[in-house]
């Protein structure tokens, strides 16, 4: 694996890898696992209900930091986030490495961030909002491509990574689609300077979520990823159990057509969003019949629920 890549440099992390965040599965426990290992970990801010608790997971990783080792958190950047601001106000305050932005402009953020020394990445899925970071002062694009699991991308990762490195300055992230090392080296290949790597490790020992949605990640693979409509009003990518074939992938016949109404489109997404996380959430964190677990086509070489070192280890091996 290429040691001296602009991430590793960025982030100074001995492998180029980011340990992606994701929505009620990271936790400090598996960033600090990663640091341990030689990567970077991140966390979304919204896995934590109140500002407190997120300024205490701050001053947990600045005091587990090793050498070798990086930290930081996910940012969701809209209007949809009422925490926002809060949030990145607490990351300033108290300091974290990096931080990614996603579903909105990081303008604000790239700013307030780059006062204390925090660097930005962005989450971006064409080359448009690729060059529009740039030139707001992002230090790195997450490219997330149409393997990435939850919320993906159109474009294949060859696509998408050689069109925006040879059109951008900064660093380009890879999101979606690594499993194993030789995903990570196809990704460099294309001119990556690292990856982002989630789905791998919603099945590890230190994940916050139930022994079923793990093992499902171990059970289930590639081709049982579908793409459903009914969480987030948005595409997003998850294990087709038998409850999401039977409520099927499709927004309802109201929502149809209630989304063609401009005044009422925004209402029935957040409507829809709101009940779907909840739904979500419920499935990731208790035993329901109601299995909605997202994940990424990257579970096909998920083979056992193991500590987040040991699945490291098996990406840089």
């Amino acid at each position: 694996m290429n040691m001296t890549s602009k991430l590793s440099e960025l982030l100074g992390i001995k492998y180029p890898i980011i340990q992606a965040p994701m929505f009620l599965v990271s936790n400090t426990t598996m960033v600090k696992e990663a640091m341990k290992s030689g990567i970077a970990g991140c966390i979304p801010a919204l896995n934590y209900r109140g500002l407190d608790e997120l300024r205490n997971a701050v001053k947990e990783l600045k005091a587990a930091k090793v050498e070798g080792g990086s930290f930081g958190f996910n940012l969701i950047v809209n209007k949809s986030n009422i925490k926002y601001k809060g949030q990145l106000e607490v990351l300033c305050e108290e300091g974290c490495d990096f931080i990614i932005t996603s579903l909105g402009s990081p303008e604000e953020t790239i700013n307030q961030a780059h006062k204390v020394g925090i660097k930005v990445f962005c989450d971006v899925v064409d080359l448009k909002f690729a060059q529009k970071v740039e030139g707001l002062g992002a230090d790195a694009i997450i490219a997330v491509n149409n393997e990435a699991g939850g919320h993906r991308g159109d474009k294949s990762p060859e696509e998408l990574i050689k069109n925006i490195v040879s059109n951008c300055k900064i660093p380009v992230i890879s999101a979606g689609g690594v499993g194993c090392k030789a995903d990570i080296d196809k990704m460099i290949s294309y001119g990556a300077a690292g990856v982002s790597v989630g789905s791998p490790f919603i099945a590890s020992i230190e994940a916050n979520v139930t022994d079923e949605y793990k093992q499902a990640c171990v059970d289930y693979g590639a081709k049982d990823i579908v793409v459903t409509e009914r969480i987030s009003g948005t595409p997003c990518t998850v294990i087709n159990t038998p409850y999401v074939k039977k409520v099927g992938t499709k927004q309802t016949w109201l929502e149809s057509i209630l989304n063609k109404n401009k005044k009422l489109k925004k209402w029935v997404k957040m409507i829809r969003f709101s009940i779907g996380m909840k739904a979500t959430e419920n499935a990731a964190t208790k035993v329901t019949y109601k299995t909605v677990w997202v994940a990424g086509p990257s579970i096909e070489h998920t083979k056992a629920i193991l500590p987040t070192k040991e699945i490291i280890k098996n990406l840089i091996e």
